[in-house]
């Protein structure tokens, strides 16, 4: 088709049509447009200033990067220190750059030390040794065993050491883990019973007369009985054995007292003793009130109280809170 027989006019000269005008138009418009696009693309988003997040714990960093719109890109590795643990080591760019808002920053992040060998856990209380392994040697992807384990049950023998206490181990301090090893700990469970004398309880309040089983390490296991008539309240008015008995080490002794109320908790029985504090937090939310801390191997533990109604009754083991309780008026 001879395009121009149909927009040629007869004395010569050209016309264009409408139509060819809209897509004439058109085809300018776009053009336009994808210039505009160009330009938008190439000026790029707004411009920000990278934030120096080293040395700062990771949601920290993730927080500073949000606030600029600017995105991480997380490396971890290893350190030198356990402190330096999920903190930012580097970064990439640098404090102070400009940078196009959205861009990525590639923040290096600690994830502890490399921890290769086995520790020396002789003398520690093996309840420590345990979480503290469990922390340290954690499995490095899912599925992956830990580098270190605590074989269980402990062994546990008579020892001079205090119960509890770490008194050999396998493998020994220094040994190289070059794969999963099971870590095996010989507890003490403190030495072999020998006769104390029973101490004179009578007449004392409960901490004293606890305080007193402890010295002497004996164990305690206290009842209430209302007050009589003309009786002190608060104290002990009955022991079983009697003062001045022979007993052997680590015997409970029957301690009755006439206090007000009676604390009462069952825990699971434990192959050696471990620390058991019970304390009192007023009503007003002051100074906590130590009642007695002691060795307790498990069971029935049981403690008088005379505190007011609405005190909480605080047991911890280990110095890890395991159980509490409000006081009442029906006691």
């Amino acid at each position: 088709m001879d395009l121009s027989r149909i927009f040629k006019r007869k004395d010569g000269s050209y016309r264009v049509s409408s139509f060819s005008f809209f897509c004439i138009s058109l085809v300018l418009l776009m053009f336009i447009a994808a210039l505009a696009a160009f330009f938008f693309d190439v000026n790029g988003a707004e411009q920000t200033m990278v934030p120096d997040v080293r040395g700062t714990e990771l949601p920290n960093a993730l927080l500073e990067l949000q606030v600029k719109e600017l995105y991480p890109r997380i490396q971890l590795v290893y350190s030198n220190t356990e402190a330096d643990k999920g903190t930012i080591l580097s970064q990439d760019p640098q404090p102070g750059t400009i940078v196009k808002a959205g861009r990525r920053i590639r923040l290096v992040v600690s994830q502890g030390v490399v921890i290769n060998t086995v520790g020396n856990y002789i003398g520690r209380q093996a309840e420590d040794v345990r979480m503290d392994i469990r922390t340290l040697f954690v499995p490095g992807s899912t599925g992956s065993k830990a580098l270190l384990t605590v074989q269980e049950p402990f062994i546990y023998e008579y020892a001079p050491e205090d119960p509890g206490t770490v008194i050999q181990q396998d493998p020994a301090p220094g040994t190289a883990l070059s794969g999963p090893a099971v870590l095996s700990l010989v507890v003490s469970l403190g030495p072999e019973f020998t006769e104390v004398i029973t101490p004179n309880l009578v007449g004392l309040d409960p901490k004293a007369a606890a305080d007193k089983l402890i010295q002497a390490d004996l164990g305690f296991e206290f009842a209430i009985r209302q007050p009589r008539e003309g009786e002190q309240a608060n104290i002990v008015v009955y022991q079983e054995p009697s003062a001045n008995s022979p007993t052997e080490t680590g015997a409970h002794i029957y301690v009755l007292s006439n206090s007000p109320g009676l604390f009462e908790y069952t825990l699971p029985e434990n192959p050696y003793p471990l620390t058991l504090s019970l304390e009192a937090l007023p009503p007003n939310a002051g100074e906590r009130t130590l009642l007695v801390e002691c060795r307790f191997s498990g069971g029935n533990f049981t403690f008088p109280y005379s505190e007011a109604e609405g005190t909480t009754l605080i047991l911890s083991q280990m110095g890890r809170e395991i159980y509490r309780e409000v006081v009442t008026g029906s006691q």
